[in-house]
């Protein structure tokens, strides 16, 4: 069953909606860990300062910005602690624009949203306004304490949200463009048309597959045929259980004792 990773409600004019917002994609690539070869042991990575040599602990870490003039600036907790924050738990609807005037280069990440409680009538009333219209939502909602840019819009029964990068964060494509001299003939176009035609269709996810992976699966599965599998680590001591109420009891009357010494 899967998790929700946000709750809030959507600001739909006079209408509330709430909400819960489910990551919508997960990643299937194969992760490995780096081990010594001669015997299969963990290779573990330590913080270490180039300056002095010494392994740093992670309170004693800190973030360092490197100016293209070469000058450094290492900046605290404290140096982030002013900086403007995104709280709350509204989004937003700033705009409903057209759907197809969004570069889908500009989405980042992609959620599901879930109506919460009663906001089943409101979701759906938004859902389908949207579908009727042809419409999707800019919307503005705080994550991870930064405000963020996204877009809502229908696909089929449900709202996905998608997370947008900001306008400065695409990079200009005019050192890909083509030179402008460069023009294709119109017997060129045509035969492009024609084979282009020849291959249309559907799209159809479930038709394609990541065939690197699933040669990879083969040879991982190779790997461990005949590797023993590692013993059962000990069960170590069971943990006890505590009494709530007893220690609640307890709480309180040390609570009175510091009262009364300081009487």
């Amino acid at each position: 069953m899967a998790r929700s990773i946000w709750k809030g409600a959507i600001s739909f004019g006079l209408v509330t909606i709430p909400v819960k917002v489910y990551g919508a994609t997960e990643e299937k690539d194969i992760s490995f860990r780096q081990v010594h070869l001669a015997d299969g042991g963990r290779v573990r990575y330590k913080r270490v300062c180039e300056a002095c040599s010494a392994e740093v602990p992670f309170a004693d870490i800190g973030k360092g910005y490197d100016a293209a003039d070469g000058r450094l600036a290492i900046l605290e907790s404290a140096d982030f602690a002013g900086l403007p924050s995104a709280e709350g738990k509204t989004v937003e609807v700033v705009r409903f624009v057209e759907v197809d005037q969004v570069d889908p280069t500009y989405f980042n990440k992609t959620y599901f949203l879930e109506a919460d409680g009663v906001g089943v009538k409101p979701y759906v009333l938004l859902r389908e306004a949207l579908a009727a219209t042809g419409k999707a939502a800019v919307v503005k909602l705080a994550l991870r304490s930064r405000e963020t840019l996204a877009l809502i819009r229908p696909v089929g029964e449900v709202l996905r949200l998608h997370t947008m990068l900001w306008p400065d964060e695409l990079r200009d494509d005019t050192f890909v463009r083509p030179p402008t001299e460069i023009a294709a003939t119109e017997p060129e176009l045509a035969m492009a048309a024609m084979l282009i035609d020849q291959l249309s269709g559907d799209f159809d996810p479930d038709a394609y597959t990541d065939t690197y992976r699933q040669e990879l699966e083969k040879v991982i599965e190779a790997k461990l045929d005949g590797v023993e599998l590692p013993e059962a680590a000990e069960e170590g001591p069971r943990a006890e259980v505590v009494d709530l109420v007893a220690a609640l009891r307890a709480s309180v009357e040390a609570a009175k004792a510091r009262r009364a010494a300081a009487s």
